[in-house]
């Protein structure tokens, strides 16, 4: 069930401003499971101001047996940059608005399963990625739905149905852009809707944009939606949400182990649902084997 030493000592880090659960019921939970399984723990809540600087301190500061990150994909980011090539494990407590690794990595969405992962776990190590120096855990984006991101992180309106309308509102107008992707397989140059570096299967929507996608085959994936008509759109959609979109003739897969990625006309970039400052060239670099994760046992080995 679980090869890893014995957890003795917990950290939390919390965004207090992500989900809609009642963070103190959270924490009174937190110190129940803790408390039976005879843990100790602390907390962090973000403040979205040198959180990092603060975190790396604290773990240098002290031995902790793993991370959780609790919260969106943004803080799985935050909390996974910190513990890249040690030997911590990070767990999640799905909280955002999508919760897309957690999802892809079977992670229950349910808060009082996902802490069950606290004793009773398996950890393996996982692949992650690097844009110019970024480091991206799940998905990240250049065009069409890195601009949305971007509406959506400037908004005020949360949840899936903020994010629906404003994509709704950019499709209308978004004109596709000029990429060149030079990869250690191949090379791609043209117009994309949207480019999407993956490690990973699906977008917190459940959107599949990389289904056969794996986190830890020390391979990652370019998903490219090329230029298509507006009657296909929907079409596409559905193959998005049904795992087919290979299927779609206006899709493009480059899978590889290194890519630098020309943004000839400086689209909105993000990173793991953050937009990033944009960049006309972009180098991917992965890291294998780089994470430990905090897993649920399979069903088999129950």
């Amino acid at each position: 069930m679980n090869d890893e030493p014995s957890i003795r000592h917990l950290l939390f880090v919390i965004n207090p401003i992500a989900g809609d659960i009642d963070k103190e019921e959270l924490e009174d939970s937190i110190a129940e499971v803790c408390s039976s399984c005879g843990i100790s723990y602390e907390v962090y809540k973000t403040t979205g101001k040198n959180d990092k600087e603060v975190l790396q301190a604290k773990l240098k500061q002290t031995r902790f047996d793993g991370v959780f990150a609790v919260g969106g994909d943004g803080t799985v980011n935050l909390v996974a940059s910190l513990l890249l090539k040690t030997d911590i494990p990070m767990g999640i407590i799905p909280l955002g608005s999508g919760n897309g690794l957690s999802k892809d990595l079977g992670i229950p969405q349910d808060v009082e399963e996902a802490l069950d992962l606290m004793f009773r776990h398996e950890v393996q190590r996982i692949d992650t990625l690097e844009l110019n120096g970024v480091p991206s855990i799940h998905l990240s984006d250049i065009g069409f739905n890195a601009l949305v991101v971007k509406r959506f992180c400037e908004g005020e309106r949360r949840g899936p149905g903020a994010y629906a309308w404003i994509a709704l509102q950019e499709y209308l107008n978004y004109v596709p852009k000029r990429y060149r992707i030079e990869t250690d397989v191949e090379t791609y140059e043209g117009e994309a809707f949207m480019v999407t570096i993956a490690n990973a299967n699906a977008f917190g929507s459940n959107a599949a944009i990389n289904p056969k996608g794996i986190v830890n085959d020390g391979k990652f994936e370019i998903c490219l939606i090329e230029p298509f008509p507006k009657a296909a759109a929907i079409g596409i959609m559905i193959k998005l949400y049904t795992d087919s979109i290979d299927e779609s003739v206006y899709t493009r897969r480059l899978i590889c182990k290194q890519a630098t990625i020309y943004n000839l006309d400086n689209e909105v970039v993000h990173v793991d649902g953050e937009p990033i400052d944009t960049a006309q060239e972009i180098k991917v670099v992965m890291h294998t084997q780089s994470l430990k994760v905090f897993l649920p046992v399979p069903d088999e080995e129950e």
